[in-house]
């Protein structure tokens, strides 16, 4: 009798199914995980828009707080000295995260001034339970707040 080299279908079978069942154990992880790395991208982003608003409001104090996220950013290049419309206080693509196309980090900001001494920044996961779970929202406090599932406000808790 000959012996035969190599695997049979049936073991090839038996480690495919391994491998699947490995692969549906560690996929969801790395979801999870993924959707972690972004909340905290998120809250980090908006500590540096936080730290920004306050360069800002010392730079230009008869401006006050910026109209928008893009007068934080550099715009096609930083002028020197830097300008309250082009203040170069935070990196384009944060500047320019305004709308789903546009986010960072799979979440995007709406930012809006109340008024010269208050202003509010809001962000929300591009794709909710995808990019995230979590809205974060943050003022001249400096304070963020967050809310699963919905958009955040005031009273929600801090970090």
């Amino acid at each position: 009798m000959k012996k035969q080299k190599g695997f049979s279908l049936i073991e090839l079978l038996i480690v495919v199914a391994i491998i699947l069942i490995i692969a549906a154990i560690a996929i969801p992880n790395l979801l999870r995980a993924r959707i972690a790395a972004n909340e905290s991208g998120a809250v980090g982003n908006l500590r540096t828009i936080n730290t920004a608003e306050v360069s800002y409001i010392t730079a230009f104090p008869t401006t006050g707080y910026s109209t928008s996220l893009t007068e934080l950013g550099s715009g096609a290049a930083c002028p020197t000295p830097p300008v309250p419309a082009t203040a170069c206080l935070i990196d384009n693509t944060l500047a320019n995260a305004t709308a789903i196309a546009t986010a960072k980090s799979g979440y995007y900001y709406t930012y809006a001034q109340v008024n010269n001494a208050t202003y509010q920044n809001r962000s929300e996961p591009a794709a909710p339970n995808s990019s995230g779970v979590k809205f974060f929202l943050t003022d001249e406090s400096g304070v963020v707040r967050f809310k699963a599932g919905g958009p955040a406000a005031v009273t929600d808790p801090a970090i």
